[in-house]
């Protein structure tokens, strides 16, 4: 590496410790304040941050290899996460979750289903479902990041022993890194994350902005239309997926069909099916729901979630597109004549084409853009997921009294064990689409459920709210194991078929066990107490089946109006999709330059702007607060 490009990188480092550590002093008045900044940070910073902290360098990787292998129906394939997840929190949920004004999401459980077993049953399963979420996360990190950092850089940090390996060059580049994000944001909990992920943000967009000017200079037209077929640009699809690539390029498509997704018109279907139930069940308990928290005011709990939407897609994917147009100039020549093409060859493209096709500076920007990426949203989990053992496992079992001080040494070692766990799983990890997949297509399969019914179902007590997610979370861990352990069964064996079915196709098995959990937990217990139900619904004023207690409110106060805003909601709800998607294809158009097609997503783009405009940026004006 170029010095100026290690410079550049040391500075960012430093620059963001001093930020984190400055700032961390704010800290220190209580859980509310480390946890949630006091909710005293303004939404615009709180949008910066969440957006910040969804551009994590294992995710771009991911993007880089799919778009690049599959062109850009690839964008598709996010639906997994579920990236409309933002969508619906912008349009009604975060209102729905900020009016809570509580601290975690299992303590907004308790709002739900009330402070007796039921409910405290219901708020321990969600308090550790998001501890293992967030272990899960910061494995996924821990795996990215290595792999990244050790392509990269040009230093071996392996670590011999006894003639054997102790750690890996990636290994030890991944805990560097993981230490020193860890200490500013144990340090300084959400004002220090807050702050370096708004400074993290603005590096990021410098370096997607200088990527992608780099890329559309040095490739040409020629250049791209060599490799690029039609249907690689072709945004619709068929039942069976037809690879794109030819000619020489013609191996790509032999990858592509080991994949598990040749039947691409199910697989889209899978992806439909899952991200409506996992959208409408609302963000998991982790860092976005916190930012939601965190806002002042639930008018700007809507308007940070929008803002997050606006501000993440375009800059993030025309740092992913330079990445794929430098990749199909200089690599995809050499990788195509490669004679044992995989998976993990498109996990490497991004670090490849930063090592070998980015002049210095740039190298060094971008570099220290990735690292950001990877650095706020490492620190957004580190700081969300140890809230959960304070705040709701041993503040409200084990010291529900004591001081403030203690409670912040208490969340200092909680954030050291989650690390510490996180990492350990990372070193078993077998790719980062293993933990991808597990954590999109199992884990919060294990979720969906349950969350959906809580929110529009008055009968849905606290007993079938944890049922269903335990035998949600059971079914995943299976799942997750049988994955890891396909190599070990015999083929043939119906353990080896079973291993084999990609993840996302095991997610109505894993969704119809939690709901039949849910269903049987309800049906088998008693209700939800009527004070409770009544006052969840009068403070939140949720949509669905809520007569009863609706009626029973109507006999206090005569005033009082039913929401009927799910057909408004919805109808929004699927504008802000397309809206969402229109900005993820309008800056791939732009670097591949399929301009009449930029020019369509343009112009999609600004028509559901403004639509969104006066059918839910206007609503929310009215809010009250």
């Amino acid at each position: 590496m170029n010095i100026i490009d290690v410079l550049i990188i040391v500075l960012y480092i430093v620059l963001t410790l001093g930020v984190g550590i400055w700032i961390s002093k704010r800290a220190s008045k209580g859980l509310d304040s480390y946890f949630l900044g006091g909710k005293s940070i303004k939404w615009y910073y709180l949008g910066l941050s969440n957006g910040s902290g969804m551009f994590d360098v294992s995710g771009t990787a991911w993007m880089v290899g799919i778009l690049f292998l599959y062109g850009v129906k690839s964008f598709m394939f996010m639906w997994m996460w579920p990236i409309w997840n933002q969508v619906f929190i912008m349009i009604f949920l975060a209102a729905w979750i900020r009016r809570s004004n509580i601290m975690t999401g299992s303590e907004w459980i308790l709002t739900r289903f009330g402070d007796d077993r039921a409910g405290r049953a219901s708020h321990l399963i969600v308090a550790i479902f998001a501890i293992v979420a967030s272990v899960g996360f910061i494995a996924y990190f821990f795996e990215g990041v290595g792999k990244f950092m050790t392509i990269i850089l040009p230093w071996d940090l392996a670590l011999m022993f006894n003639d054997g390996v102790l750690l890996t060059s990636d290994q030890s580049y991944a805990l560097i890194i993981i230490f020193l994000t860890t200490l500013y944001t144990i340090k300084g909990g959400m004002f220090s994350v807050v702050a370096t992920e708004v400074l993290q943000y603005g590096i990021m967009v410098l370096a997607g902005i200088l990527i992608a000017v780099y890329a559309f200079v040095t490739v040409t037209d020629a250049e791209i239309s060599s490799v690029l077929s039609r249907e690689w640009n072709n945004v619709f699809f068929g039942w069976e997926l037809e690879g794109s690539w030819s000619g020489k390029y013609e191996a790509f498509n032999s990858l592509i069909d080991t994949q598990g997704y040749k039947m691409f018109g199910a697989f889209i279907g899978m992806s439909l099916f899952k991200g409506f139930f996992a959208s409408i069940a609302g963000p998991t308990p982790s860092y976005d729901m916190q930012r939601i928290l965190s806002t002042r005011t639930v008018k700007e709990a809507a308007y940070m979630s929008g803002f997050t939407n606006l501000i993440l897609f375009i800059p993030r994917y025309l740092l992913i597109g330079g990445i794929v147009v430098l990749a199909l100039a200089y690599i995809a020549p050499e990788m195509a004549v490669s004679s044992t093409l995989s998976l993990g060859d498109l996990e490497i493209i991004l670090p490849k084409v930063i090592n070998n096709h980015v002049p210095v500076g740039i190298k060094g920007l971008l570099l220290a853009g990735l690292l950001a990426a990877f650095m706020s949203t490492f620190s957004a989990f580190v700081n969300s997921g140890p809230a959960y053992i304070v705040n709701d496992i041993y503040k409200k079992y084990f010291k529900p009294e004591a001081s403030n001080k203690h409670y912040i040494r208490a969340s200092h070692i909680a954030s050291f064990a989650v690390v510490i766990i996180g990492v350990i799983m990372g070193f078993f990890a077998e790719s980062i689409n293993s933990l991808t997949l597990w954590i999109t297509s199992a884990l919060y399969g294990g979720y969906v459920a349950a969350n959906f019914l809580k929110w529009i179902w008055w009968r849905f007590n606290g007993w079938g709210y944890f049922w269903g997610m335990t035998a949600g979370l059971f079914i995943a861990t299976l799942q997750f194991l049988l994955d890891q352990n396909k190599a070990n069964f015999e083929m043939g064996s119906w353990l080896y078929d079973l291993a084999q079915i990609p993840a996302i196709y095991m997610f109505p098995i894993i969704f119809g066990v939690s709901l039949l959990g849910s269903f049987l937990g309800t049906f088998l217990t008693p209700a939800t107490n009527m004070e409770t139900l009544t006052a969840f619904y009068e403070n939140v004023r949720p949509w669905g089946w809520w007569k009863p207690v609706y009626n029973t409110l109507k006999k206090e106060d005569a005033n009082i109006t039913k929401n009927t805003d799910f057909t408004s909601d919805m109808l929004n709800c699927i504008i802000g999709v397309i809206w969402q998607s229109s900005m993820i294809l309008l800056p791939i158009y732009f670097m591949v330059r399929e301009y009449p097609k930029m020019f369509v997503a343009l112009f999609v783009f600004l028509i559901t702007s403004a639509i969104l405009k006066f059918t839910w940026l206007d609503k929310v004006k009215k809010y009250k607060n």
